[in-house]
């Protein structure tokens, strides 16, 4: 089986539609994909409707949240969509994205940047917008040369030049959250320095003691000696190992399927899900949700 646990569509940033993105992991060989846009679960019967026979889904978000500073993301996976205390934070979530992309919009343009709200905002349609429209807004003016290249301090990093901090939950709350409404809790992309600052171990140690049940080790921003690092951590403190693409479409150079979790994790993942449960795929072709 290949498992790719960690993509986005256009419900976020991404670059494919829900449909799209399945149709696309079923071309790529894939056996399972998580859909896990961020904050949000609004691709998910898109994405369901369009399901090609053979592919499972995994419905998921990836969560934003912070800690003494450091920004943190938690994929959730197979939790019920409608537990009311978890969407009440998703939305809130939600909700300060807008004047949040405007400010640094407007902290661009005090920089000498001659980006504009119009052209980050038709950069992200119909998506929750955020830090990733605003740099594919750069690449676009020729202030930076990828999507990459503007989280940088410079620009759009944690702390940089342009950053806005945002609602954002508590990794804590969000494990606490995530538990309560039947899901599992895997740290994202824990080791990707290159982004900005990351969480020490022992916090790491601190999150699994409260539930955290994995972390993301093969991963595009993970070099070799961090994954290694990373997967000693894991062996030590019992979590489980995943690995995933972080799928993007054409906003990242990643493919469907660069990375992959080991099957008995997957099954792992699912049997400790009560929430929800994976969709298995029974040819759809509709586009719309």
């Amino acid at each position: 089986m290949r498992i790719d646990l960690h993509t986005h569509s256009t419900a976020s940033d991404g670059t494919d539609t829900p449909a799209e993105l399945v149709r696309g992991a079923a071309a790529a060989g894939l056996d399972v994909v998580a859909l896990t846009d961020h904050d949000t679960t609004r691709g998910h019967a898109e994405a369901i409707a369009a399901l090609p026979e053979g592919l499972t889904l995994v419905t998921g978000a990836e969560l934003s949240c912070r800690i003494d500073g450091t920004g943190v993301h938690m994929l959730a996976y197979l939790f019920d969509p409608d537990e009311p205390e978890l969407a009440r934070e998703r939305e809130l979530v939600r909700d300060d994205r807008v004047p949040r992309a405007r400010a640094m919009v407007g902290k661009l343009q005090e920089l000498g940047v001659p980006v504009t709200w119009d052209r980050v905002a038709a950069i992200a349609g119909d998506g929750s917008v955020g830090r990733p429209h605003i740099a594919e807004a750069l690449v676009q003016l020729g202030v930076v040369p990828s999507v990459s290249d503007a989280f940088t301090p410079e620009w759009l990093a944690d702390g940089g030049r342009a950053y806005v901090e945002k609602h954002e939950l508590d990794p804590f709350t969000a494990i606490r959250l995530v538990k309560a409404a039947g899901g599992v809790t895997v740290f994202a992309h824990p080791g990707a320095a290159k982004r900005g600052r990351t969480v020490p171990e022992p916090v790491i140690a601190d999150l699994a003691a409260y539930g955290l049940d994995g972390i993301e080790i093969d991963h595009m921003d993970h070099d070799e000696p961090t994954r290694a690092r990373l997967r000693g951590l894991a062996a030590d403190l019992g979590l489980l190992t995943t690995g995933s693409s972080d799928y993007h479409g054409t906003r990242k150079t990643c493919r469907l399927g660069d990375h992959t979790t080991d099957p008995e994790i997957y099954g792992e993942i699912t049997r400790r899900a009560t929430g929800a449960f994976p969709v298995p795929g029974t040819g759809g072709t509709s586009s719309q949700a």
